[in-house]
């Protein structure tokens, strides 16, 4: 096991997401009652298990897509410049989507990738972060849902990761370096 400079303090624990997300689902799929199949993207790689709770609660017929970006590298802080990674497989004009983003911290990341979507013409286009930092925003935008809103902390788990550890964790949790 590799021994890093930091530590992580439990921020919200397994059982409070779980309980968010079934709030969040209920009034996603109130505000998708009469969509047929909704395209679910997914921003890569934090929103992963995010994603993967979010549609097994959403008892709609759903189609899951990705958008991988990078902003971070192996940083604590955001590069401000987002990079599209991979893009969409499929075609979205004229279909109902919701971005599923893992943490809108400066808000480039999300801002940029609602830009990109809104110019391919989707019916309805609508947000959901699990976390928010309204703190560190620099560009103007909110998620249309938010699962918590945190402080100025940089945090890992359930899918969120410092240079790729502590995705794996169930929880959310505070880094804290000791070196």
């Amino acid at each position: 096991m590799t021994k890093h400079p930091y530590v992580i303090d439990q921020m919200i624990g397994s059982a409070e997401i779980s309980a968010r997300i079934d709030a969040l689902t209920q009034e996603i799929k109130a505000e998708f009652t009469d969509t047929r199949k909704l395209v679910v993207v997914g921003l890569l790689r934090g929103s992963f298990i995010f994603i993967a709770d979010l549609v097994r609660q959403l008892e709609m017929e759903v189609e899951v897509d990705f958008i991988e970006t990078s902003s971070y590298g192996n940083s604590t802080e955001s590069s401000r410049e987002v990079r599209i990674l991979k893009d969409l497989r499929g075609d979205i004009e004229g279909r109902d989507v919701l971005v599923v983003e893992d943490i809108v911290d400066t808000g480039h990341t999300l801002a940029h990738v609602l830009t990109l979507l809104r110019s391919r013409q989707p019916a309805k286009l609508r947000s959901i972060a699990l976390l928010d930092k309204p703190s560190r925003r620099e560009a103007e935008v909110t998620a249309d849902w938010i699962g918590f809103t945190i402080p100025d902390e940089f945090v890992v788990g359930y899918g969120i990761d410092y240079a790729q550890a502590g995705r794996n964790l169930p929880y959310i949790g505070k880094v804290r370096f000791t070196e």
